[in-house]
């Protein structure tokens, strides 16, 4: 099988930023165990602003965004410094690759960052994959190395993605303030907790959370892989979450229907811009017919967006219809909206958001 491991920044590290030398030394045996049953394995790692953090004796994360990014660049030749070493103990050399979500958005990215990840794979290496948090933007800030390893599985066609965090998994409340809280064992395809809201606060160390893991889930679902939610502390998670024959954790079943990778980055990955209100009828054009979304369905436009950027539609009541890349920006759209093509002069297109550039995520549910 080939599987895609992801381990967060409160397994990697320390309460004060260091990086836990048992659980990389742990990590590592796993992997190359997995590697021993013939199995391929990529990591996708966090840990880098914690690292820098530690590197620079600061005594909490800052916030913004610029020193985040410094400490990015500070933490990361840190943190691969101590993958290598661990590695190279077992006779395993790792490989280093940086990505943003949008390398998944670019198909000419996408398809390099593949080939690179797969030739790893050819050549016996082990790819670390990080974040490039030195040079991201809102990305810092939003948890997306579970949203990356998600992708990255999609990528490289991985069987299975295991989310190493430091909960046991998803549970049916927030198990630190609700004591009836039980774990939810298997989420299957046609479940409603693919949909399910959770907190998005992680721990100080990290950006991420449980709600970035479901948005990992949902994308990992929609390309066909399972997806396992697990501790990373449990003896032997990571051997046990890619046995299918064992319970480990929350699993969450592949679908059959799949999506590309494009269109994986629209509904789930892409920062959403600003919105535009659609009526009835154009939300049932959407969902029955498949059709494009053109100017005479907006009735209202909200955010400051240019053409290209990924949109939220949403019906009268704010309901979440679709998400796309928009063909017009905020005011060309605002100008247009309820306007048809027979009252527009020639040559003046109505095109909002065109379907091969939208995913219907009502029809998702």
């Amino acid at each position: 099988m080939r599987v895609v491991v992801k381990v967060g920044t409160s397994s990697v590290t320390h309460a004060d930023g260091v990086l836990n030398a048992d659980m990389f030394t742990s990590l590592a045996a796993q992997i190359v165990q997995l590697r021993g049953e013939a199995h391929e394995v990529l990591l996708v790692t966090s840990g880098a602003v914690s690292a820098g953090v530690a590197a620079l004796g600061m005594a909490q994360r800052p916030a913004d965004v610029g020193t985040l990014q410094a400490l990015a660049a500070i933490g990361q030749s840190r943190l691969m410094e101590r993958y290598n070493a661990v590695f190279a103990a077992h006779g395993v050399v790792t490989g280093q690759v940086l990505l943003v979500p949008h390398d998944f958005g670019d198909r000419r990215q996408y398809l390099h960052a593949r080939q690179t990840m797969l030739r790893l794979l050819e050549l016996g290496v082990l790819p670390v994959i990080n974040e490039n948090d030195a040079i991201a933007n809102d990305e810092i800030r939003f948890g997306d190395n579970d949203r990356i390893a998600a992708l990255v599985a999609h990528g490289v066609a991985a069987d299975v993605l295991v989310l190493l965090t430091d909960q046991e998994g998803l549970y049916t409340k927030d198990p630190r303030s609700n004591l009836d809280a039980t774990l939810i064992d298997v989420v299957t395809t046609d479940d409603d907790l693919l949909s399910v809201a959770a907190g998005s606060a992680g721990s100080a160390r990290g950006s991420g959370g449980m709600a970035s893991k479901l948005s990992a889930a949902r994308i990992a679902s929609w390309s066909g892989v399972r997806t396992v939610i697990a501790r990373a502390s449990r003896d032997n998670v990571l051997v046990d979450a890619v046995d299918p024959a064992r319970v480990v954790g929350t699993t969450f079943l592949g679908r059959d229907r799949q999506l590309s990778a494009r269109r994986l980055w629209i509904a789930f990955a892409a920062q959403s811009e600003g919105r535009v209100v659609i009526d009835a009828g154009a939300v049932a054009a959407l969902e029955s017919r498949g059709t494009s979304l053109l100017s005479p369905g907006v009735t209202a436009v909200e955010g400051d967006f240019a053409a290209g950027d990924v949109i939220d539609v949403v019906d009268g009541s704010g309901g979440l219809v679709a998400r796309g890349a928009s063909a017009m920006s905020h005011a060309e759209v605002a100008a247009l909206r309820g306007r048809r093509a027979s009252d527009l002069a020639e040559g003046v297109s109505t095109l909002v958001v065109h379907r091969d550039e939208m995913v219907v995520l009502s029809a998702l549910r």
